[in-house]
């Protein structure tokens, strides 16, 4: 299977792509991205841009996917609505459409958060702008399009995470993370477990097109045992 990932210099976004990179179901991966990852695989190709909401000029090198990873996103703190809006809503549906159009029947994956809104109408900016998302992405009529709503996340493998206040408090409050994932171990996801279940939907069809954390857990599980 050949899939297509962005944000892989996110924490997230990296550590799905070191899950594709390592699954002998994955056989090539194209990292749509700003800058290179300085990363030298035999599965790896990358595709550097700088528009992310106009792919007509390169549809081509689109062409022959099965999956389209979307991990690129930002946090809010700080952000007005507009360019909040523009990074996590006109970006992310600027490529499901242009994939859409060359190839319907690709799996697409976005990674959205727990308290998502998707009534669009509620208090959060970011709640309403990802349930935005969703609910078009959704409407775009891919043949498969999941959403990931992870929550907490714990970074593994040396990730680190590029947003300071997140990296300060996995730093400090680790230890408290580890503690509540001890007592309610379906409420935390890592970024490997994300990573697998993506990779298992390139091989079963979700019941759900809204995962929440214990669904990641139980896909990410299922890749384990699977001889797909």
């Amino acid at each position: 299977m050949k899939v297509i990932i962005t944000g892989g210099t996110g924490m997230i976004g990296k550590g799905v792509l070191l899950e594709c990179l390592d699954s002998d179901i994955v056989s090539e991966v194209l990292a749509i991205g700003r800058k290179s990852l300085n990363i030298d695989h035999k599965k790896l190709k990358e595709l550097i841009i700088s528009n992310f909401e106009d792919y007509s000029t390169i549809e081509k090198e689109l062409l022959g996917y099965d999956a389209c990873f979307y991990c690129l996103g930002i946090s809010s703190a700080g952000m007005k609505e507009d360019a909040y809006h523009k990074i996590t809503y006109s970006y992310t549906l600027a490529l499901a459409k242009a994939l859409y159009k060359i190839n319907p029947g690709i799996l697409f994956t976005y990674i959205s958060g727990a308290g998502t809104d998707s009534s669009e109408k509620g208090s959060s900016m970011w709640a309403r702008v990802k349930g935005k998302t969703e609910n078009d992405l959704l409407k775009i009529g891919f043949k498969q399009a999941v959403m990931f709503r992870p929550g907490i996340i714990i970074p593994e493998r040396g990730i680190r995470s590029g947003t300071k206040s997140y990296q300060l408090m996995y730093d400090n409050f680790m230890w408290l993370i580890k503690i509540i994932r001890l007592f309610w171990p379906e409420s935390i996801v890592t970024t490997t477990a994300i990573g697998k279940a993506m990779i298992r939907l390139l091989n079963t069809k979700s019941s759900k097109t809204i995962l929440d954390p214990k669904d990641i857990l139980a896909l990410s599980a299922q890749i384990k045992n699977s001889n797909d």
